[in-house]
């Protein structure tokens, strides 16, 4: 959640520096098993045998994209656990001892993991931010305008930045396969121009009154900016609090206003605030739209590049009525 003095910021504060204090006395006696939530993390006994340097992301998206420029090379872990809402996310003092024990940690930056930025700064452990060079695009309502929109990894071109930051970031601690991150990069990156491409030629064939994209939260503007559509939103960013219903009421007159098709939710939020929004509009309820995680394996975004190409169809498929 970006940098605020919002009141539950506040009052989340002590408790995160209490646990931080109570979980930096428990890191010299834990030896059991990892409390940490990827679905890939293993125990103690598992990493000892596994000598390859650990990165530690802090969400999924950012562990898939890590891997892919790892290529092998590196064990790369998500703190948080696939389907797990990204912006109120309460680390555990197993989530501490395992930031302890990486030898790098990625984080999205731009506000998004202030609930990490507690204990990495106190942490001897490497540290990179993977959105560093992104020209950021700033809310603009609610509490928290002015700030930047830290979903920068909606567009596969900011993608390219992070991909370039991850495959400098594990040099600096693998150098003997700087060759091979650098490789590896430039393969995804041309993955990523491929998806890029498809979502703008898929969503520029909209007609130019199905151009509008209504979300539960504020986290397409960077996908909206390189489709050129029109971004509405009930909430900027998700938050404790549920939805307003002057937040409701103003998303209700835009899809009145502007007779859009259909309206979407994010797959780590209730729909709720948005089925209000459809029935009093007969605007059509589109197929979730995952931001903030991927989905098990054997699900619909398993991995960040199927995370992109399911919100663009089903975005496409939603806003002309299944005509696409």
């Amino acid at each position: 959640m970006p940098h605020t003095s919002h009141t539950h910021h506040r009052r989340r504060a002590p408790l995160l520096a209490a646990a931080v204090a109570a979980a930096t006395l428990l890191l010299a006696g834990c030896a059991g098993p990892s409390t940490g939530s990827q679905s890939g993390a293993s125990d103690g006994g598992a990493r000892d045998a596994d000598a390859r340097p650990v990165v530690l992301t802090t969400f999924t998206v950012l562990a898939d994209i890590a891997e892919n420029v790892a290529g092998g090379h590196l064990r790369v872990e998500s703190i948080t656990k696939v389907g797990a809402e990204i912006h109120g996310y309460e680390p555990t003092p197993g989530d501490i001892r395992r930031a302890s024990e990486a030898d790098l940690i990625l984080d999205n930056g731009m506000g998004l993991e202030a609930w990490f930025e507690q204990f990495v700064s106190g942490l001897d452990v490497p540290h990179a931010v993977v959105s560093d060079g992104i020209e950021p695009i700033d809310i603009r309502e609610d509490a928290y305008s002015g700030m930047p929109n830290p979903h920068a990894w909606m567009s596969p071109l900011n993608v390219q930045v992070y991909v370039d930051n991850m495959a400098e970031a594990f040099t600096r601690i693998d150098p003997a396969h700087a060759e091979a991150y650098a490789a590896n990069a430039q393969a995804y990156k041309t993955e990523l121009q491929d998806v890029q491409d498809e979502l703008v030629q898929s969503l520029e064939a909209l007609p130019r009154q199905q151009r509008a994209l209504v979300t539960c939260e504020g986290a397409f503007s960077y996908l909206a900016r390189d489709a050129r559509l029109t971004e509405k939103y009930i909430w900027a960013v998700n938050a404790e609090q549920q939805a307003t219903p002057q937040q409701i009421a103003s998303a209700i007159e835009f899809v009145r206003e502007n007779d859009v098709p259909a309206v979407f939710c994010e797959s780590t939020v209730s729909d709720a605030p948005m089925r209000q929004v459809a029935e009093a509009t007969d605007a059509a309820l589109g197929d979730v739209l995952y931001v903030d995680s991927l989905s098990e394996a054997d699900g619909p975004v398993p991995t960040y590049l199927d995370l992109i190409r399911h919100d663009a169809d089903a975005i496409v498929a939603a806003l002309s009525g299944g005509q696409q």
